[in-house]
């Protein structure tokens, strides 16, 4: 029976996340495509590592805890290892923040100030027009006016937009 050890005790981790998905609506499943953006690179990095390491006989597993099933030499327990552990991680992080809801890890951050930063757009935009701005800001005007000076001068210059050198102008010539 100890052959079945190694996969016990990833069965233990799955059981013992699994029911967070459904007991607080994690959404970790619903979300596959998220999900398996996190799980990917540890897959393949890990695999990847465990694999050299096995060829260069640094690294090995007692027989006695594994059902003998290899992938490319990759003991099958091994493989699944780098799935089942960052699995349960996920399901726990987002079981605490279905639970916490105000506790952040740094994403939502990033969605939340965008998502103000266009809410406060669009209230400017709603006072300008308002004001009979048409939604046009001070700054921006400024902005377009800089850049046709520009342009202005770039032309003069005998250069272009692409900073190549035009033709002379015909008053030039």
């Amino acid at each position: 029976m100890s052959h079945l050890s190694y996969l016990g005790l990833l069965a233990g981790c799955l059981l013992g996340t699994a029911p967070l998905e459904f007991l607080l609506h994690t959404r970790v499943y619903a979300r596959w495509r998220r999900l398996l953006i996190a799980l990917l690179p540890g897959l393949v990095l890990g695999i990847g590592w465990d694999l050299y390491a096995i060829h260069r006989h640094q690294w090995s597993f007692d027989r006695r805890y594994l059902l003998g099933v290899s992938l490319a030499g990759l003991p099958l327990e091994e493989a699944l290892f780098f799935l089942v552990i960052p699995l349960c991680a996920v399901l726990t992080l987002e079981a605490v923040r279905r639970r916490r809801p105000g506790w952040t890890i740094g994403d939502e951050g990033d969605s939340e100030r965008a998502s103000q930063a266009r809410q406060r757009r669009g209230a400017q935009r709603a006072r300008s027009r308002a004001e009979g701005i048409e939604g046009d800001s001070e700054r921006a005007s400024q902005a377009r006016q800089r850049r046709g000076a520009q342009r202005a001068r770039s032309r003069a210059e005998g250069i272009d937009e692409a900073g190549d050198e035009t033709s002379p102008s015909a008053a030039e010539q």
